[in-house]
């Protein structure tokens, strides 16, 4: 992604970036570990605060500063890239509506947070919850199943949505312990992709909370949801593809540029069809990250269009990312199947984009009822 090489956060994120999190990749892809030893260099760094408030410490940047790290990261590791992507969605949640003390925690990188919204009861549709806030002798009980947490069991807290405990609306969200009792994750991640980002279910059974725990209003999830973790959410993920498309455009022309036939003394690169292949891998990846910036700039200035281009920038890229990554194994033949290679890693993880909520099938559907003019949620 086009960005001035002095901003000092990408300058910080660039060694470790290069010295860290490149060379612990393919061990958390094959072991599925989560990604300790990055998120702590990200912490020592500072960059766990990227969007903290400078009032508690953190760097105070925003959602286009965030897109960049994730983009840099996904590059060298998607399980990272990922963790840290729900991080700053939870993140995000909790500067406008949290407790000043854990707001300091993440700026000083002390706090990584991430966000419980997905359940098995309303699946991908994360906006309407079934699980339950009770009150209880003084407390509020919260029961739920959700389907998958990123981080689960390795995060600080959780952000976390039920049904409202009193209120009208959909929703409520409150900001819950990683430590709570009652709460439990459900056995270890073993999934196709994004290996390290240790996403599974977590329950909940009588989970007692402080009603302080309240994020924003009684009732006022939805609104939360809408205007703060979409646009973090959609944008972030959508960079997430983009650096994911970049990494395996790099690797397949790396390879079909190095890779000859001894036998006929030219190489891959040589052959006009596997040129075209990599000027199409480079012209989606290039489409893509058009339309994330465009979408940035919407976003930032307010534009009318905000809301379209926040639905359209996920299903774009992490189409783009499925087509990109189908091409660079296509380009680099039998070697694409070695581990070595890299970019069988980057066509599975490149999936995840894809079923993650809302998954395009359903943004699909919300960008074709605004084109004909229908309320989205109607």
């Amino acid at each position: 992604m086009d960005a001035t090489p002095t901003i000092s956060y990408l300058d910080s994120l660039e060694k470790i970036a290069v010295e860290v999190i490149r060379p612990a990749a393919a061990e958390i892809d094959q072991s599925g570990a989560f990604p300790r030893a990055s998120m702590n260099a990200l912490s020592k760094s500072g960059l766990l605060g990227l969007i903290s408030a400078k009032e508690v410490g953190g760097m105070g940047e925003g959602l286009r500063a965030a897109a960049l790290v994730i983009e840099r990261v996904a590059q060298e590791c998607a399980s990272t890239a990922m963790v840290l992507c729900m991080h700053y969605a939870g993140t995000a949640v909790i500067e406008a509506h949290g407790p000043l003390a854990i707001r300091k925690a993440i700026a000083d990188g002390k706090h990584i947070t991430t966000l419980a919204f997905s359940e098995r009861g309303s699946r991908s549709h994360f906006w309407a919850p079934t699980s339950t806030a009770a009150a209880h002798n003084g407390t509020v009980h919260l029961d739920a199943a959700k389907s998958w947490v990123t981080s689960a069991g390795e995060a600080d807290s959780y952000v976390w949505s039920s049904r409202p405990l009193a209120a009208e609306g959909a929703s409520t969200i409150w900001l819950v312990p990683a430590n709570t009792a009652g709460l439990s994750v459900a056995g270890a991640f073993n999934g196709l992709g994004l290996r390290g980002n240790a996403s599974s279910p977590v329950n909940a059974k009588q989970v007692a909370l402080e009603r302080s725990a309240m994020l924003g209003q009684d009732g006022g999830g939805f609104d939360i949801m809408m205007s703060i973790v979409l646009p973090y959410f959609q944008i972030m993920n959508a960079a997430f593809s983009v650096g994911t498309m970049e990494a395996a455009t790099r690797k397949a022309a790396e390879h079909v540029a190095g890779t000859k036939f001894e036998h006929l003394g030219n190489g891959l690169s040589d052959l006009p069809t596997v040129r075209a292949y990599i000027a199409r891998m480079r012209i989606k990846t290039d489409l893509a990250r058009a339309l994330l910036l465009d979408t940035l700039d919407a976003a930032e200035k307010g534009r009318a269009d905000t809301m379209l281009r926040v639905l359209e920038v996920k299903a774009a890229a992490g189409e783009a990312s499925t087509e990109v990554t189908d091409l660079a194994m296509r380009v680099c033949g039998g070697a694409a199947f070695r581990k070595d290679v890299g970019v069988e890693r980057n066509f599975r993880d490149a999936r995840a984009a894809t079923v993650m909520a809302p998954t395009t099938d359903v943004l699909y559907d919300f960008i074709g009822k605004i084109e004909c003019g229908m309320p989205l949620f109607g």
